[in-house]
C-alpha cells in the first residue's frame, strides 16, 4: 500500500456519505503554512516539492479540524499575453541597472532608445512583454 497513490477512503462510503463534509463556504480557514514550517514536515516528506500549503479549516457544525494540502497536479510551459486593451507599438520607459550590461545590450540592440534626462529606456510595450520587464516599466 503506497499512501502517495492510494486514494481509498479511510472509511467506508456509506460512514463517508452519512458525515459528508461541509461546503468550502462553510468551512473558515484559521491557518496556512507553506512548505518547511511547523506542522508541515512530514507532508513535506510525503509529497516533496509538489507540495504548496498546508490549511487548517474548521467546521462549526461538526466542531472537527481539517487539515486539508495543496499539491502541484501539473506544470506546463506558459507565455503571458499582452492585454488586449493597450497597443503593442506604445511606448513605455523601463528602469535598467548600470550594472544590467547585458540586459542594457539586448534592448539596446532591440530598438530600444536612451533618455539620459529620465535616466530610462525607452521600448515598445511588445519588446517590454516579450523580454520581460513588466515590472520595470515606469508609469
Amino acid at each position: 500500500m503506497n499512501p502517495q497513490t492510494d486514494l481509498r477512503p479511510l472509511e467506508s462510503s456509506a460512514d463517508h456519505k452519512a458525515r459528508a463534509i461541509a461546503p468550502a463556504a462553510q468551512l473558515k480557514t484559521r491557518l496556512t503554512l507553506r512548505p518547511g514550517q511547523n506542522g508541515t514536515k512530514k507532508l513535506s516528506q510525503k509529497y516533496g516539492d509538489r507540495l504548496l500549503a498546508v490549511r487548517y479549516r474548521y467546521d462549526a457544525a461538526r466542531n472537527i479540524r481539517i487539515k486539508t494540502v495543496e499539491l502541484v497536479e501539473e506544470e506546463l510551459p506558459w507565455a503571458p499575453t499582452l492585454p488586449s486593451k493597450r497597443n503593442p507599438d506604445e511606448p513605455v520607459f523601463v528602469r535598467i541597472g548600470l550594472s544590467e550590461v547585458q540586459l542594457r545590450e539586448t534592448v539596446k540592440s532591440s530598438g530600444g532608445w536612451w533618455h539620459p534626462d529620465r535616466k530610462l529606456w525607452q521600448v515598445p510595450l511588445a519588446l517590454a512583454h516579450a523580454l520581460g520587464l513588466e515590472s520595470r516599466i515606469v508609469a
